[in-house]
């Protein structure tokens, strides 16, 4: 079961109707009068795009709901969609019933995760999902409902969606679910949500990183021993790290260079090189 992810449609012009809210906001110009100066190219996208840019700094995240993007998701687990339907706030979702779907043969979509493989284990589930997929089409074939048979049927299970989300809401879900300690599958969804964006408009696909990347927080705001763990902890810094460091500001108790520090930075390099 692959998972596919699909842009069906956008807004028209993303760049221009975040420009377009941005601005109303900080000019004393109306809407149409701006939209008119974008149109005869008096506001080039250049112009737009640095603007941009400078509000989502300041966080200022109310513009991006006005941006949307509508997404076809199949081949994901059932695992997965209990997550997702988590993220609530600016995204709607409809997702494949298994009350009107009716699977046939006893065959239905699953998926067995890769480390399952690794252990060795995956004839085993595979075995035990096809037992599983017996009992669901003899129920049926005893005339038990496919909203009560579905009752029998695990978070393997594939399911699908058609989902419409703005771009408030998916910074925020790839934030969490790009972190390294998202659960996978979820991962590779989001990160072909961003790849699908990407394609469209890279100018907004750059920001979807997970929330250490450095057009979000740029720190990391996990336990200290998840940051460790993380294969990209060493080039995100802790925000207990981040903490300790201005308190020491703070009471002046931060070292002072010292003259071999001098050393190093006014040197040509060639110690470092090995020279």
């Amino acid at each position: 079961m692959a998972i596919e992810v699909s842009l069906l449609s956008h807004t028209e012009d993303p760049l221009r109707s975040l420009y377009l809210a941005y601005r109303t906001c900080y000019s004393a110009l109306t809407p149409q009068q701006i939209a008119a100066r974008i149109e005869d190219e008096r506001i080039p996208r250049e112009t737009m795009r640095s603007f941009i840019t400078e509000r989502l700094k300041t966080g200022h995240a109310s513009p991006l709901e006005q941006v949307w993007f509508e997404f076809a998701i199949s081949g994901v687990s059932r695992a997965f969609s209990h997550q997702f339907v988590r993220h609530r706030v600016g995204i709607s979702f409809e997702q494949q019933s298994q009350r009107y779907v009716t699977y046939k043969g006893g065959e239905f979509p699953y998926a067995i995760p890769k480390s399952v493989e690794r252990a060795d284990m995956g004839d085993a589930m595979a075995a035990h999902l096809a037992q599983t997929g017996a009992l669901y089409e003899a129920m049926i074939e005893a005339g038990v409902p496919a909203e009560d048979a579905r009752f029998l049927l695990p978070n393997a299970t594939g399911t699908n969606f058609k989902v419409t989300v703005n771009f408030a809401s998916l910074l925020h879900i790839c934030d969490l679910r790009l972190c390294t300690r998202a659960q996978w599958e979820f991962r590779r969804v989001a990160a072909l949500l961003r790849a699908e964006v990407a394609r469209v408009e890279p100018e907004l696909g750059r920001y979807l990183q997970p929330k250490c990347g450095e057009l979000r927080t740029g720190y990391c705001d996990e336990s200290e021993a998840d940051w460790e763990a993380c294969p990209i902890g060493r080039v995100r810094p802790h925000k207990d790290a981040l903490f300790r460091l201005y308190d020491q500001y703070r009471k002046g108790e931060l070292q002072p260079l010292r003259a071999e520090d001098w050393a190093a930075i006014e040197g040509d390099g060639a110690e470092a090189a090995g020279g």
